[in-house]
């Protein structure tokens, strides 16, 4: 089952008449294409946003089901029907979303008065850490800095752990980085306990800061 979305996560916004287009669009291959070519338009940034073929291609993951054929098939059928558009030049094919922003771009490539350094790059937005998604539901918005302690301790402990000792702050309320770094050096010294930790939670003073204050008590 889906987990659910978080609030955590970027969001993409997409034209309502998009959702008018989903009683015209039958094929497949061509819902896939449309929706990742506005995704990750949307994610770039600059005055002029396009996305190439051969960057489709080359994302392994949510494009990785459709084959180099049925991603051509789905980008013809795009153009076709008017909400994608585009255009050749000596650099190669341009794709472009059918909106102000998206023709104006397009024009500009057809009349010579494009700058390619204007572009930012399309990049794929990369997933954000597990880790991250824990922190921000169960204690609170991230800083800087607290990434990189999050980073290091994804590096240092398993997932399993860490999950468990988020649910284990939650549930005594304790809801706060420290104490659950405490739980983590512990079970790393003495033993990791989680999967026996529904017997052991009948003991109410298991996981109490007095029990385990050497670890809380570290950097």
């Amino acid at each position: 089952m889906f987990p659910g979305f978080t609030s955590s996560e970027t969001f993409t916004q997409v034209p309502d008449s998009f959702f008018r287009l989903m009683n015209d669009i039958t094929e497949l291959d061509e819902l896939k294409v449309t929706l990742y070519v506005l995704w990750r338009i949307e994610h770039l940034e600059g005055r002029f946003r396009y996305i190439c073929r051969s960057e489709i291609l080359e994302d392994n993951g949510l494009m990785s089901q459709l084959s180099a054929a049925e991603v051509d098939s789905g980008l013809e059928k795009a153009l076709q029907r008017g909400t994608l558009l585009s255009v050749e030049s000596d650099a190669g094919g341009f794709y472009f979303l059918n909106s102000p922003r998206g023709r104006a771009s397009a024009e500009a490539l057809r009349n010579g008065s494009w700058r390619d350094s204007a572009r930012i790059p399309s990049t794929a937005p990369l997933p954000r850490p597990n880790i991250f998604k824990l922190y921000e539901e169960n204690i609170g918005p991230l800083t800087p800095l607290m990434a990189e302690t999050l980073k290091d301790a994804e590096k240092d402990f398993p997932a399993e752990w860490l999950a468990e000792a988020f649910t284990i702050a939650v549930e005594r309320n304790k809801r706060n980085w420290k104490y659950i770094a405490a739980i983590l050096r512990r079970w790393k010294d003495e033993g990791y306990e989680g999967k026996n930790r529904k017997d052991a939670g009948k003991d109410p003073k298991r996981y109490s800061e007095s029990q385990f204050s050497e670890y809380l008590d570290r950097d």
